[in-house]
């Protein structure tokens, strides 16, 4: 039997609920003694029982730790420029469940978007919240507010998507250091951008011969990644 995975603070002997993972147990039908999985957002996952659960509250209690989802041998960073919309929620997701470390917004010479409120932030760390639990990873990626791009800084390998370049991922790829995965706006990075990214180490990859869309260039270059196996 599958158990449900539900976000805590920390684990603790005992640990109580917001109300909304109250509610999912509660639409759930868990009743005290049923059993869950927990983790904390920052790679530790344990069997937990339910104690006391009422609509909005609800305690469990700390059974055993156990090992959480493999992360990759080195943390990866997406580092992806502002999108119009909503964009940003898809990448979020489908970057969480490809098992990035953390998530970067990036502000670009031709981004249309300049800047994100501070509940939209907080919305797309709710995504990777739900990402993580839906993927079953015991780790929930962080999405960083936003910094201008030349104000970037990065520990290890940089691969920045850049269309025409020479060089694929694969071609690369190590896993002896971090790895930061950029991508650009609609309008792409401007030429200047990625001169300047490539004068600091970074290595501009191509994504193969067609044009992407802004969402979907970051998701290619994750799979990319994932193709390794790891």
């Amino acid at each position: 039997m599958r158990l449900t995975r539900v976000p805590v603070t920390a684990l603790a002997p005992e640990m109580e609920l917001p109300a909304p993972e109250a509610r999912h147990l509660s639409v759930m039908r868990l009743a005290p003694g049923d059993p869950v999985l927990v983790f904390d957002g920052r790679g530790r996952e344990a069997r937990a029982e339910v104690v006391h659960l009422e609509a909005l509250r609800a305690v469990l209690r700390l059974v055993e730790e156990v090992s959480g989802t493999p992360e990759t041998p080195q943390p990866v960073t997406l580092a992806a420029a502002l999108l119009k919309g909503d964009k940003l929620s898809d990448v979020v997701r489908a970057a969480t469940e490809l098992g990035v470390a953390r998530i970067q917004l990036l502000v670009t010479a031709h981004a249309d978007v300049r800047d994100i409120g501070t509940q939209k932030l907080v919305r797309l760390n709710r995504i990777a919240q739900e990402a993580s639990k839906q993927s079953r990873r015991s780790v929930t990626p962080p999405v960083l507010e936003p910094v201008a791009l030349s104000a970037l800084r990065w520990e290890g390998q940089l691969y920045v998507a850049q269309p025409g370049a020479a060089a694929r991922l694969t071609d690369h790829l190590h896993w002896e250091s971090p790895v930061t995965l950029l991508t650009g706006p609609e309008g792409g990075l401007s030429a200047a951008e990625v001169e300047r990214l490539a004068g600091q180490g970074a290595c501009p990859v191509q994504l193969g011969p067609r044009i992407l869309r802004a969402e979907t260039a970051p998701l290619a270059l994750l799979g990319a990644l994932v193709a390794t196996g790891v």
